[in-house]
């Protein structure tokens, strides 16, 4: 069926809900995207194809028992700074090249409680300390839009494979940009969630009071859909607020007539973009 990468999340869920595909088939399409594409991108520092597709047989057991969430049976990629258990950490470190964590951050459980598919771990500035993707101490990643230019960074694979399609969404991290900016030069969304809002359990942490766990998709609703799976209190996380997650994906609906937006002065710095400036002067 087609190319199934430029679908939705919500039609890839509508698809695997009426059993018009399979989460096999569907990641199976995902890792034949990658093979075809990851070779001039390297948005990946590892690919679980043999877990991906063991976990989308697992996911379409679910289906045909009745329990299809909204992630169920979807593909997905992972910073690799997540903890992930049974599949390689490295932090794009050569110094944690094999370390393979014995437990799964709080966002990846969650993830996986409602079946969706680690397809592998993201590219990244080692450490998280970067801004392009080329810091990374395994390879650079390419913007899948002109390979002549950088992702963004830290969560430079992450972007860059929503981006090419060769993942569905991303969860990646942002402590001063890291998912924001390489969103931004990728063309997709990005969104670094409120401080507590999702558990930093099981992110190898960078600045502790600045960082942040969140999604990277391929448009908002998508981006609303995993917030509502991955942010909530966790026992694991201290910081966490003691909250249940709001459904955000119904306030996407509403009327935003009389909404005001206010910009610093201090964003029109020396050296923006001219076509910015001008955009944004009349505001």
């Amino acid at each position: 069926m087609g190319e199934l990468w430029k679908l939705s999340l919500a039609e890839m869920h509508d698809l695997l809900r009426g059993k018009s595909i399979s989460s096999v088939e569907l990641t199976q399409s995902y890792l034949d995207r990658i093979k075809a594409v990851e070779s001039d991108i390297k948005a990946y520092i590892t690919i679980c194809e043999d877990v991906a597709l063991k976990q989308a047989e697992q996911a379409d057991i679910r289906i045909a028992k009745g329990d299809c969430q909204k992630l169920t049976g979807i593909p997905f990629q992972i910073k690799d700074l997540i903890a992930t258990k049974g599949i390689k950490t490295t932090c794009g470190s050569k110094m944690l090249e094999d370390y393979v964590p014995v437990f799964n951050a709080t966002c990846v459980e969650r993830l996986a409680g409602v079946g969706a598919v680690v397809l592998g771990k993201g590219n990244m500035d080692e450490f998280g300390m970067g801004s392009s993707c080329e810091n990374s101490a395994f390879y650079p990643t390419k913007n899948p839009w002109d390979k002549d230019r950088i992702p963004g960074g830290s969560s430079g694979g992450g972007a860059a494979a929503v981006a090419a399609g060769e993942a569905a969404y991303a969860i990646g991290s942002d402590t001063g940009g890291s998912i924001r900016q390489p969103a931004a030069m990728c063309g997709i969304v990005g969104l670094k969630p409120t401080y507590g809002l999702v558990s930093r359990y099981g992110l190898v942490a960078y600045a502790s009071s600045f960082d942040r766990v969140g999604p990277m998709t391929r448009n908002v609703q998508d981006c609303a859909a995993i917030l509502e799976v991955i942010s909530g209190h966790d026992e694991f996380d201290s910081t966490s607020l003691p909250r249940q997650a709001p459904i955000y994906s119904d306030s996407l609906d509403g009327n935003i007539a009389g909404v005001r937006l206010g910009i610093p002065e201090e964003y029109f710095l020396e050296g923006m973009e001219r076509e910015l400036g001008k955009e944004l002067t009349p505001l």
